[in-house]
């Protein structure tokens, strides 16, 4: 590949780079929403979680069950849609770190992963932000300037072009 031809490749790429953290957010979002749907709609699948807490000596096993539970799914959702994407994010970490701490750390690495990946994930959707395909980015575009809204007396107010920078995108 010449140089010039790589160069406009990169660049193309980096115009395009909050394309990322969208690949992210579907394939992680949909994760946990698959990993957790059984036990939001089965009681008995929940039980069985909490079951498998409480062997691994987690506190309070059912509490802790339906809050992992409900978090991920929540979270699942927040993700795919990227909104309150650094909040769903900052659950996520502490969620994965419970789960890491309480359940993978003296596992395999194979076993581990998928606590991890999610881990590392959410780490990245903390720090970058849901990008610009998402609902946060929407709901933080500029608003547009209504026309006609010129009034000459003293009591005129600035015109507002732009919102305030969401700082979850």
């Amino acid at each position: 590949m010449r140089m010039p031809a790589l160069k406009s490749t990169v660049q193309w790429l980096e115009q395009r780079r909050d394309y990322g953290a969208l690949f992210i957010r579907l394939v992680v979002g949909s994760y946990l929403i698959y990993g957790t749907q059984d036990n939001v709609f089965s009681y008995a699948r929940m039980l069985e979680f909490r079951d498998f807490l409480a062997a691994h000596k987690v506190p309070l096993p059912l509490f802790s069950a339906h809050l992992s539970v409900y978090a991920q799914f929540i979270a699942g959702i927040l993700y795919i849609l990227g909104a309150l994407t650094r909040y769903a994010a900052a659950v996520m970490v502490i969620n994965f770190i419970v789960a890491f701490v309480a359940v993978d750390l003296h596992g395999t690495y194979a076993r581990s992963f998928p606590a991890q990946a999610m881990l590392a994930s959410s780490l990245f959707l903390l720090f970058h932000g849901s990008g610009r395909p998402s609902v946060d980015a929407w709901l933080s575009r500029p608003e547009k300037e209504t026309e006609g809204r010129r009034d000459s007396g003293l009591n005129q107010q600035p015109s507002r072009t732009s919102r305030k920078k969401n700082p979850f995108v």
